[in-house]
């Protein structure tokens, strides 16, 4: 690996490198659930309701689905180096102005400064990883990467529960000032310009339906949560962004040089690696929201012992992710697919039978075994998926990979909110029993509530069964390239 060089031929210092983008990826998405136990805080700091503190939530992760598809284009302009520290200095930007916040408006606009940043940082860095490590070592290097996009959001609740109670919570903001200048700095010495350059045109109409789409989708699967799936608000969005998606997919596969290459789709190895990896993703998801609301409501932890719960499996999650990734180098990702996500559906079922005395240690394990399942599905899948593609065409399917994602996250969360909901609410005892026996009436409820959190984690057995028997389509040859850049994107390169 020393002999590696960047587009001006010098030698670039790998392991600084990799160290640089993935101290900075880890900070950047460690921001995307910092916030997550600091709501009431906020509401009280602000004197805002619930609708208008998840606006942080709810803007953040729109203006960074919007720009993911962006970054195909931007690191085809941009040179790597440059792009890299525009991201890294917009995060920061939007780190001091949500720090120094006067008022909620600056906040939100300092959260949604963060986003733009957030949304560069996480596919360049896989972008970067699949460009300067060949395919035969592209499984260890992603697992390396995985513990930045993994851990980071996972570990999140517990870092936000433990600052907010001890420190305020200017001070998750605060704490991410310093790391992120570390970061910069060391981005100006060990960076290089590693992607290729095409100069491609800026395509207006797709970028605005791209924006539009894409803005659209997130924001309506997003509003499920508070507003309920016969909102028109939601269903009208959701609607909206389906087909101005459908009609950005038509432009870019009837464009010469489109801004975002969807023909990344006619390869069945990437195709199926994606889908299973976003399976994988929703199943984490759904589990990473669901348990933390069970242990707080119906065993009375703190949101900060909630987040301690959870965070063995966060480190499991670290410290597997390399090591898959170097099996994965070894054997592709079939059998560690088939291997992690069936390990995931037994890990969930449990969940599925919990009641009000189920030990806390119980529920830790069992989520520390989920962890282990994903580390073997997330990287080794989306790895296999870009070993499929031809390098042009990396960059284009780094960023539908992460789109993909992004949307499966935002429907899991709808999906399982609802069904908490609603199974919550048909099993509720009539609002009469309260006043006839109230303790009748609170055991009742309480039971309800169970069988809402019961009904949600079988959709997470659901997703991972799902993707275990997908699994066993996927590919047995390792390193295949199915797909290559079409005659226009070669001749634009």
């Amino acid at each position: 690996m020393n002999n590696i060089t960047d587009n001006n031929g010098r030698k670039i210092n790998v392991t600084l490198l990799v160290a640089t983008l993935i101290v900075g990826v880890f900070t950047t998405v460690l921001n995307q659930t910092i916030l997550s136990t600091a709501f009431p805080t906020l509401m009280k700091a602000f004197d805002i309701s619930t609708a208008t503190v998840q606006w942080l939530t709810t803007g953040f992760m729109m203006v960074n689905g919007i720009m993911i598809p962006v970054t195909a284009y931007l690191t085809s302009k941009v040179p790597t180096r440059r792009l890299y520290l525009i991201a890294m200095s917009t995060f920061l930007l939007g780190t001091v102005v949500a720090f120094t916040a006067p008022s909620f408006a600056f906040l939100l606009a300092g959260r949604l400064i963060q986003a733009v940043g957030v949304g560069i940082t996480m596919p360049l860095l896989q972008n970067i990883m699949l460009t300067i490590f060949p395919p035969e070592k592209r499984g260890a290097a992603m697992g390396v990467a995985g513990i930045a996009i993994g851990v980071a959001p996972a570990i999140g609740p517990t870092l936000s529960g433990f600052v907010i109670d001890n420190f305020g919570w200017r001070t998750l903001f605060g704490m991410l000032i310093p790391v992120t200048i570390l970061v910069i700095v060391s981005a100006v010495f060990f960076m290089r310009d590693v992607l290729p350059q095409h100069n491609p045109r800026l395509d207006i109409l797709s970028l605005i339906e791209s924006t539009i789409g894409f803005g659209a989708l997130l924001y309506g699967f997003s509003e499920v949560g508070d507003k309920g799936w016969g909102s028109p608000v939601v269903y009208g969005t959701i609607i909206l962004g389906v087909v101005v998606i459908a009609l950005f997919a038509y432009r870019q596969l009837h464009m010469d040089t489109p801004f975002l290459e969807l023909r990344v789709f006619k390869s069945r190895i990437f195709t199926l690696s994606t889908v299973l990896a976003s399976i994988a993703n929703m199943a984490m998801v759904g589990a990473e929201m669901v348990i933390p609301l069970y242990l707080q409501i119906i065993h009375g932890k703190s949101a900060l012992e909630s987040g301690l719960t959870l965070l063995p499996g966060a480190l499991m999650m670290a410290v597997m992710s390399p090591i898959t990734g170097t099996i994965f180098d070894r054997i592709g990702a079939k059998r560690l697919a088939q291997m992690g996500l069936f390990t995931l559906a037994v890990a969930t079922i449990p969940y599925a039978f919990v009641t009000a005395t189920t030990p806390s240690i119980y529920i830790t394990v069992l989520y520390a075994v989920r962890m282990f399942g994903i580390s073997m599905t997330m990287m080794p899948l989306t790895t296999n998926g870009m070993n499929a593609l031809s390098q042009d065409l990396v960059g284009h399917g780094t960023a539908v990979n992460n789109t993909l994602r992004q949307i499966a996250s935002s429907i899991t969360t709808a999906i399982m909110v609802s069904v908490l909901t609603n199974v919550t609410n048909q099993h509720s005892p009539a609002h009469a029993l309260l006043k006839a026996d109230p303790l009748a009436y609170k055991n009742s409820f309480f039971n309800a509530t169970l069988d809402g959190y019961h009904a949600a984690f079988w959709i997470a057995v659901g997703f991972s069964a799902l993707g275990w028997i997908l699994a066993f389509f996927l590919n047995t040859k390792m390193n295949s390239t199915e797909v290559k850049p079409n005659k226009a994107a070669k001749e634009a390169a």
